[in-house]
């Protein structure tokens, strides 16, 4: 059975859901259904279709919820949607590096601001200059992300069904995926 997104009250994607859980807080009219797959489930009397993407009714507020994103390579990947911030080309993640866009022997350190998704032949292209230096310009400036990716991973626009593209943009292409 398919997974359902969840929406805040102001239609911020919060995680996806299991299709149980979408009945539950439906039952319990905590969510509204804005749409609902093909597949069915049935009940001695009834059928019902399974919900695609439902909003809460009510506005949470999970900013004071929200705990420190763990800094590893999976959430630099997932932070640059995995894309050289290079060559700004797309690559699976066995084709992916990291970077530091100030290198170590300039004194670069391991952060957030200073870390990068690089394809290997821009990786070693760059070397240990400056992008500038090297001829190259950053897709964007690599920040601490404000969304976590969650304990399975986060959801990319290619993995994520058809019926959710209107409630994604691109900002919000990345959010915490759980299994609820």
């Amino acid at each position: 059975m398919p997974t359902v997104l969840l929406l805040n009250a102001g239609f911020e994607p919060l995680r996806v859901v299991s299709w149980q859980r979408a009945f539950t807080l439906v039952f319990q009219q905590k969510v509204e259904i804005l749409e609902e797959y093909h597949e069915c489930v049935a009940t001695v009397s009834t059928r019902f279709k399974v919900p695609a993407v439902i909003k809460l009714r009510r506005w949470v507020n999970l900013k004071r919820k929200m705990p420190v994103i763990r800094f590893s390579r999976a959430n630099i990947y997932v932070r640059d949607e995995y894309r050289c911030q290079y060559c700004h080309k797309r690559f699976a993640e066995r084709e992916l590096t990291l970077d530091h866009v100030k290198p170590v022997v300039r004194g670069g350190k391991k952060t957030w601001e200073n870390i990068v998704a690089a394809c290997v032949r821009c990786n070693q292209k760059k070397s240990d200059r400056s992008p500038e230096e090297a001829g190259f310009r950053l897709l964007r400036i690599p920040v601490a992300p404000h969304w976590l990716p969650g304990m399975m991973g986060a959801i990319r626009m290619k993995m994520a069904p058809p019926v959710w593209a209107p409630y994604l943009s691109r900002e919000e292409e990345n959010f915490e995926y759980l299994n609820a």
